[in-house]
């Protein structure tokens, strides 16, 4: 039997480059930024708007021309409901977190929760609701509206279960919970209620002007990107200590040396990142490397060569050989792949009457 991962040598993930010289366009931008690690967003944006908005021009305008409008839809589809949905996703995250520009342009960080997320399947405002003051206030425990932990990770029935009552119920679990929570998060509430409902009439409405259009410009990317979230968050929360849920390092999972990272500003350390949420998503590699006998004491789930998606795909199959082909044993954390195995499958089982507070890794 192969034995399992040493911590590697490298990481590959990345990390911050300075940009010496900057052009006059980076400069532009580079006054206005919060933080000039935030560049590539810049380019990001523009290249999605290239794609985005000539496409939807095309498609809602020349939709009777099917030599025109299919080709275009299925452009769309690839690069924009497929392709690029993640690594958008991933920076509506970083900058959901961490604000994008400063104070004197700060209508500017509306841009992409507004204007261009509806193209890319997120409905304004929700995303910031529902993770930032809902999902991390409450660390994947019961009253997260996306908590794993009444469910058996390993099952494709639960995990269709947990798939189908977000997508059904997700934003109104999302509004009892800010009622429950009271005051506090009335704004985030009425934002989150507002952005859903203008998204939803507006692609109702659309749909009555070019119901093919508006599928591919909205529909598709909606319902794509809500079960993409839903996979994500199982995976990132499919391992949890029954005995101490509440602690990061044994809640959630981190996926290094892999591309996606690249692709997707370091999404697979979801460890650090919910040990500290505004951790700049350049600093997550070193977060690992100074902090990695913390993650060996917990026995944190760490793979390498493989990202969310995989992890979700092998706990389908119950292919623990699989997953412990990828998994990184931290200086020694597990004394052999049968007890990392072990670990995994305890792990992965259905959680029901915890109820204590929050657990925090020392």
């Amino acid at each position: 039997m192969a034995k399992l991962r040493t911590f590697p040598a490298h990481l590959t993930d990345k990390t911050y480059e300075v940009k010496t010289n900057p052009n006059r366009f980076d400069s532009f931008w580079l006054k206005r930024m919060r933080d000039p690690r935030d560049l590539p967003f810049i380019y990001l944006t523009i290249k999605l708007l290239a794609i985005v908005f000539p496409c939807v021009v095309i498609m809602y305008a020349f939709s009777d021309l099917q030599w025109l409008f299919w080709p275009t839809a299925l452009i769309y589809t690839l690069l924009i409901t497929m392709k690029n949905k993640s690594p958008f996703g991933l920076m509506l995250h970083c900058t959901s977190h961490r604000p994008w520009f400063k104070t004197d342009y700060k209508v500017w960080n509306k841009f992409l929760p507004w204007i261009l997320g509806p193209f890319m399947g997120q409905s304004p405002e929700t995303y910031f609701a529902h993770h930032i003051a809902m999902h991390h206030l409450e660390g994947n425990l019961p009253d997260d509206d996306s908590t794993t932990m009444p469910f058996k990770r390993d099952s494709g029935r639960d995990f269709a279960r947990y798939l189908f009552s977000f997508l059904l119920f997700g934003v109104v679990r999302l509004v009892i919970y800010f009622n429950k929570i009271g005051k506090s998060r009335k704004k985030i509430r009425n934002q989150a209620i507002l952005g859903e409902l203008l998204y939803i009439g507006s692609v109702v409405g659309l749909c009555f002007v070019n119901f093919y259009a508006t599928l591919f410009a909205f529909i598709l990317p909606f319902v794509t990107t809500r079960i993409t979230m839903m996979l994500g968050n199982w995976a990132q929360h499919a391992f949890v200590d029954p005995e101490d849920p509440g602690n990061e390092y044994k809640n959630s999972v981190t996926c290094i040396n892999h591309q996606y990272n690249h692709n997707c500003w370091n999404d697979g350390y979801h460890i650090s990142h919910h040990v500290k949420p505004n951790l700049h998503w350049t600093e997550h590699p070193n977060h690992l490397l100074n902090n990695r006998a913390t993650y060996a004491k917990h026995q944190a789930m760490v793979f390498e060569g493989i990202e969310f998606g995989g992890v979700w795909f092998n706990l389908m199959c119950k292919n623990y050989d699989k997953l412990a082909d990828h998994l990184v044993n931290i200086d020694g954390a597990f004394a052999s792949r049968e007890e990392a195995i072990a670990v995994m499958k305890r792990r992965t089982a259905k959680i029901v009457g915890w109820q204590q507070e929050v657990g925090i890794a020392q």
